[in-house]
């Protein structure tokens, strides 16, 4: 494999594409805008129809139990008062998910690519760029 399972976590969690290591996942100077494919080596980031509802789903639940749970073991413990849990948790249910737009995104297709690492066009033999992983 040109592309082990290491430089795809690697990858994944700097943002970066899973096949060719470029910084090409989002549109420049947007902030959720995800370009539908890499502008290096052509890799498309929507495998199919749907496929972001797997993003979707993580930053829910990374929502969820990095955020949220937190705030109400702090109020259920008494560290922090109801009111202030409720502010936190409504403001940080919204809040939060747009934080973590990006890194959801990209840790979806570094999940995908992970468990299936030959469906890297780089991984399959047939061209694709897939060892330079900082000349972006």
């Amino acid at each position: 494999m040109t592309v082990s399972r290491l430089q795809v976590v690697s990858r994944g969690l700097r943002n970066r594409c899973p096949n060719c290591g470029g910084a090409t996942l989002f549109k420049v100077g947007t902030l959720f805008e995800v370009n539908p494919g890499c502008a290096k080596c052509g890799l498309r980031f929507e495998r199919d129809e749907g496929f972001f509802i797997g993003s979707m789903s993580l930053n829910y639940g990374v929502t969820l139990v990095g955020f949220l749970t937190p705030v109400m073991l702090l109020a259920f413990n008494g560290v922090i008062g109801t009111t202030t849990a409720i502010v936190l948790a409504g403001v940080g249910s919204v809040g939060f998910p747009m934080l973590f737009y990006r890194s959801s995104r990209s840790w979806w297709l570094m999940q995908y690519y992970l468990l299936f690492p030959l469906q890297l066009p780089a991984n399959k033999g047939g061209g694709g760029a897939g060892g330079g992983d900082e000349n972006v």
